[in-house]
């Protein structure tokens, strides 16, 4: 009993779900009589057709820590779902299945309050006996309500998007990542990444208050509620999407370059562009984006973003402008900064 209630006390204490999916199979890994040969966490990505396997965490016999796929992998380079049928069956019925070979191998399904997400995989030796399938259960019901739990304070209670206090977390993240020395083109004063893998957009909703007058704010909270579905769809299951408050919403990404950026972002606001929103009709939105550069702080990368979606709006609307190649083209002025003074 005390090993299950410190680890239950470990599992409980992250707020980091990658360390909570890591704890979570290391615990089991302890906890289960049966002494399983591997425990692993597997996460249901990709569009429809063509849903695929991401390894969330894996922990095998001898193992010192579990492993797990990088969150931006190509989803292409994953298993797909057939090649696993027992673990799209405990996926598609959310129920317990047992698949007999090599060694035993039992899936639970796991899930949130808001999506069904993969599913637990616990290969033996020999079957699990009713005590640890017991384990298991309870185990996976404490970690759906903490996942609830975090749901409720990271993510927009309308859209289901992350919100705002969320944001700088993941961005210190992202910025604290090394290697990153070289000159940026636009301005030589200043040290950036050689190659920039993360960008920053900002998405603003254009003439948004204009569709809360008409149509009035229940009209408005569903417009607001689609264009997040239609960021869902249009950008990766790793890319990290907000709502800001108001019309406003951030994406935070990862790829090659600006080119490969702005396609991503281009495809949003086509995607705006042609949806037939329920009784408002056509709506755009203007996006600005930015590559995140060395010693960036959120503010700082946030407005150079909003800076370019601030021109795009007044040059038009519904339109992507990217930071970088305004300035490049003496478009906007490269703000420069000493200390915590802006020099314009």
């Amino acid at each position: 009993m005390p090993d299950l209630v410190d680890h239950l006390a470990e599992l409980t204490g992250f707020r980091d779900r990658e360390l909570l999916d890591v704890t979570l199979v290391g615990a089991l890994r302890d906890l289960l009589q049966s002494q399983p040969l591997s425990v692993a966490i597997y996460r249901s990505v990709g569009e429809p057709g063509n849903e695929r396997w991401l390894t969330r965490a894996l922990q095998r016999t001898g193992d010192l820590a579990a492993s797990a796929d990088p969150s931006w992998i190509d989803v292409d380079t994953l298993p797909l779902h057939a090649a696993h049928p027992a673990r799209l069956e405990a996926f598609r019925r959310q129920a317990v299945v047992c698949a007999a070979g090599p060694v035993h191998c039992t899936l639970f399904p796991v899930s949130t309050d808001r999506e069904s997400l993969g599913v637990l995989e616990v290969e033996s030796a020999v079957a699990l006996d009713e005590r640890d399938r017991r384990m298991v259960l309870s185990i996976l019901r404490i970690y759906h309500n903490f996942q609830a739990l975090l749901d409720y304070s990271e993510r927009d209670t309308l859209t289901g998007l992350l919100n705002r206090k969320t944001f700088d977390e993941s961005f210190l993240k992202i910025a604290a990542e090394p290697g990153r020395d070289a000159p940026d083109a636009t301005d030589r004063r200043r040290v950036v990444p050689a190659r920039i893998h993360h960008w920053l957009g900002v998405i603003d909703i254009d003439l948004f208050k204009q569709v809360n007058d008409r149509f009035g704010h229940l009209i408005g909270d569903e417009v607001l509620l689609l264009l997040s579905r239609l960021m869902r769809a249009s950008f990766r299951f790793h890319d990290r999407l907000y709502r800001f408050g108001g019309e406003e919403f951030v994406v935070l990404m990862r790829c090659a370059g600006p080119d490969a950026a702005g396609l991503a972002f281009e495809r949003l606001r086509r995607n705006v562009e042609q949806f037939a929103f329920p009784q408002v009709g056509r709506i755009t939105v203007s996006v600005g984006f930015t590559g995140l550069r060395l010693g960036d702080s959120p503010n700082a990368a946030f407005e150079r973003a909003d800076r370019a979606v601030y021109h795009a709006k007044s040059h038009g609307r519904n339109q992507v402008a990217h930071h970088a190649d305004l300035v490049a083209r003496g478009v906007l002025v490269e703000e420069a900064k000493v200390g915590d003074i802006e020099l314009f």
